[in-house]
């Protein structure tokens, strides 16, 4: 559904005047050993600087949320276009993924400070200056995560017996067989109509979220515009079905009708 981009994290802590960083900073000496690597120009090097923030703290390039998981791996062959790497051809690695989970829900702040955690640095993300608002935000898709999931569920049960009435419809006579598809596929896009709707106000909200208040400290984040056209696509398909069984109860009863008068 949407993609957080941390390559850059940690931009916000580098200081060109000062290599070494807050002596309060855990980060402190991360800093200086990085900035000694390359060279003094650390203006220069700022965009290098923070691709190494992220890689020996721990932290992945980007993490993909997904409705039943998220996915996490590196940006190749760098994370940011430079002189001779366009923008073009830097694509997603992707290395792992988590399990699949019912009712998912995504939580960047928990899933980075455990990462964080494991390397032993003694680092956490108040260090990073982390958002707060950036959990709570994300806190409030978490029932809109919950209810796509179910909907989606609902849908593709309901797009199952659509398939299956069809095909009985083709040897059913009479409306009856329509009628009992469009009630179907009525409910069918619905649910499905319903899930995407909300799919879309994930991805807009949760992108601006973490845009707006992540945008200081390197990171952000943008949604899955593939994904977008997936479920409106299918939506619509399921709709164009609603109204070929609409016109097929109506047009279909006049035809056979008739048909029924001329054999008379």
């Amino acid at each position: 559904m949407l993609t957080l981009n941390t390559s850059r994290i940690g931009y916000n802590v580098l200081n060109p005047s000062n290599p070494g960083g807050d002596s309060s900073n855990p980060l402190s000496s991360l800093l200086h050993n990085i900035s000694s690597s390359v060279g003094n120009d650390i203006s220069g090097q700022v965009n290098q600087i923070a691709g190494s923030i992220a890689d020996r703290i721990g932290i992945h390039d980007f993490y993909s949320w997904h409705v039943m998981d998220y996915c996490y791996g590196s940006y190749v062959p760098t994370p940011l276009p430079n002189a001779t790497i366009p923008r073009s051809r830097i694509h997603k690695n992707v290395l792992s993924c988590s399990n699949d989970t019912a009712m998912f829900s995504f939580n960047p702040t928990a899933i980075l400070q455990q990462e964080l955690n494991e390397t032993g640095l003694n680092i956490t993300l108040a260090d990073l200056h982390w958002p707060d608002e950036i959990r709570t935000g994300l806190e409030g898709l978490r029932a809109a995560a919950k209810a796509v999931f179910v909907l989606y569920c609902i849908s593709i049960g309901l797009t199952f017996l659509a398939v299956i009435f069809a095909l009985l419809a083709f040897l059913a006579s009479g409306r009856l067989a329509a009628f009992v598809n469009i009630l179907i596929s009525i409910l069918a896009f619905l649910a499905l109509g319903i899930a995407s709707g909300i799919v879309t106000a994930i991805q807009v909200k949760g992108t601006n979220t973490i845009n707006d208040y992540g945008h200081d400290i390197g990171i952000e984040a943008h949604h899955g515009d593939k994904f977008a056209i997936i479920t409106w696509i299918a939506t619509g398909l399921i709709l164009v079905a609603m109204l070929l069984w609409t016109m097929e109860c109506i047009i279909g009863h006049r035809r056979r009708r008739n048909v029924g008068y001329a054999e008379k």
